[in-house]
């Protein structure tokens, strides 16, 4: 039974580019061989390393998603432990995981979204909104301005003797 697995791994960062593609070719080869099938490759560049491993600071990362058997995974497992260029590498089955990711969107397919159908607006009637509404007096919009800004509390209105101060009180004056 075929599964789908990600397969990282990190090579030493003195290995020539064309290298990196023949081993890139030489797994994808046995994957092929094996019966697998590669869904992708990436590769990811050179990236410094979060510790040291086998006294390397930074390596070339790449990842391959695979669909194959489970024995053929032990094989590339086996061969990426005796490869030399590897420093380090890490496998993840993700079949499960997107099994689980599409039955949680045709879930959600299924809901209507709550902003696609149009909520209908309560009616009241018309006096009673009225009614509780303030009145408001015809002003002008100068008028509302300078209204707002009466109202508004500013920085100068705040007497100096209600600040606090943590200075001693000789040295704080009085206005």
């Amino acid at each position: 039974m075929n599964r789908t697995y990600e397969v990282m791994f990190i090579v030493r960062p003195d290995v020539e580019e064309a290298d990196l593609d023949k081993l890139i070719e030489g797994f994808s080869a046995n994957v092929t061989n094996g019966g697998g099938e590669i869904k992708a490759v990436e590769k990811m560049g050179r990236r410094r390393l979060a510790y040291t491993v086998r006294k390397f600071n930074d390596g070339f990362y790449v990842l391959l998603t695979i669909g194959a058997a489970g024995s053929l995974i032990a094989e590339i497992e086996r061969r990426l432990r005796v490869s030399e260029p590897v420093i380090k590498f890490i496998t993840v089955r993700t079949d499960e995981e997107d099994k689980r990711l599409a039955k949680v969107k045709a879930i959600r397919d299924t809901k209507v979204k709550r902003s696609a159908v149009p909520a209908p607006a309560p009616q009241a009637p018309a006096a009673a909104v009225e009614a509780t509404m303030p009145e408001k007096s015809e002003e002008t919009p100068e008028e509302a301005e300078e209204a707002k800004e009466a109202e508004a509390p500013t920085a100068d209105a705040t007497p100096i003797a209600d600040v606090a101060s943590d200075a001693p009180p000789e040295t704080v004056s009085a206005v």
